[in-house]
């Protein structure tokens, strides 16, 4: 059993990469941002990380680096805030409602909207709408008494809730045999709650990149881009601490511009030093960047925080100052296999951030 001892740095604050695009040419009413920034400290100086001696034949995979669209549709609706109705009292907070529960249903009826929700309300005429409610994995039912809102004359719960989320990642890589694949390298969650986005269904979409907001010291940067009008790539099918999955229709790689295969690289194929990454920060194909590894197998609960990688290519840094949103996913090189994703960008230092492993990745992506 092979050990690898990894030195691990202090504690630094840093930003997921979905989200934060100005997304034109779909009917968003508001820039969905995901921009959770968190005091990541590790407790000890040193970590260990054990592997198996024997692997099996690493699997070859297509490398991503392109960008796409996520068009998600939640399970359920999403609790995003609670309000006094008319400024005098709320119905949800009285039920025990809270910010981030998930609505599974109303009154036996399976939501799949936020119109099923407001019609549920709105026909109640103040008698008791019961709720099935799923909070961090745990059943809840309870019952709301909607009150009537005297400026607008229709019943009313008190709660805002959404039922789907849009935005823009990077595609990190996919299986040619089974059509799977696998981005962002951490969760879509909620802008306004924080909390992962149950996933019904959704599409991977094409997206063209059409500018740039470079990062600095304290404001991370982000690409801009709109959705276009061709078919999209495939389905959604999972959403989880590891990024985003899904399964290719049969004509995805037909629109992809000369897909390059690599080997799967173990945790135990990293070394710190050099190492490049796949992205796309102008027009629609990816290119190169020369990146460091520092950092490897960092104490950390987070396993898409398992490596730091910091930017060395002077031409990404001029276009974009280092790490920006929406790279979220680039597949990073090193020795012709694909070990690992970016993640998140330090605030404090754009040219510096987290990848993944991809093995952590793939992992998640057989299990969907």
């Amino acid at each position: 059993m092979k050990i690898c001892f990894k030195k691990c740095s202090a504690a630094v604050l840093s930003a997921a990469l979905f989200g934060l695009f100005s997304v034109t040419g779909y009917n968003i009413t508001r820039n969905i941002a995901l921009l959770n920034t968190a005091s990541v400290s590790f407790t000890g100086s040193f970590s260990a990380i054990s592997a198996e001696t024997a692997r099996k034949e690493p699997p070859t995979l297509i490398a991503g680096g392109y960008p796409f669209g996520i068009k998600l549709l939640m399970e359920g609706v999403m609790v995003t805030d609670i309000s006094k109705v008319d400024g005098i009292s709320c119905p949800a907070d009285a039920a025990g409602v809270k910010k981030g529960d998930i609505i599974i249903s109303a009154n036996d009826t399976p939501l799949t909207s936020n119109k099923e929700l407001s019609r549920i309300i709105a026909e109640s005429r103040g008698e008791t709408v019961t709720l099935e409610i799923r909070r961090e994995g745990t059943p809840i039912t309870t019952d709301l008494s909607p009150v009537f809102s005297e400026k607008e004359k229709i019943w009313r719960s008190g709660m805002w809730v959404r039922d789907s989320i849009a935005g823009i990642g990077t595609m990190t890589f996919s299986d040619k045999a089974t059509g799977e694949f696998s981005g962002l390298g951490h969760p879509v969650c909620d802008c306004d709650t924080g909390e992962l986005v149950p996933l019904q269904s959704g599409e991977a979409v094409p997206v063209k990149i059409t500018s740039v907001s470079k990062g600095k010291s304290g404001t991370p940067g982000a690409l801009h881009g709109q959705f276009i009008g061709l078919p999209s790539y495939g389905s959604l099918t999972g959403n989880n601490s590891c990024g985003i999955f899904g399964t290719f229709g049969r004509t995805a790689y037909d629109r992809l511009s000369e897909p390059k295969e690599y080997s799967l690289g173990y945790p135990e194929d990293i070394t710190e030093g050099d190492a490049y990454i796949l992205s796309t920060v102008n027009g629609a194909a990816p290119q190169m960047y020369s990146v460091c590894i520092e950092e490897v197998n960092c104490r950390n609960n987070d396993p898409s925080k398992n490596m730091i990688i910091r930017i060395t290519d002077e031409k990404l840094i001029a276009e974009t100052g280092g790490i920006v949103q929406g790279m979220s996913g680039s597949p990073i090189i090193q020795n012709d296999r694909i070990i690992g994703a970016v993640t998140h960008v330090f605030v404090a230092d754009p040219t510096r951030g987290y990848g993944i492993f991809a093995e952590n990745m793939y992992n998640e992506m057989q299990k969907q």
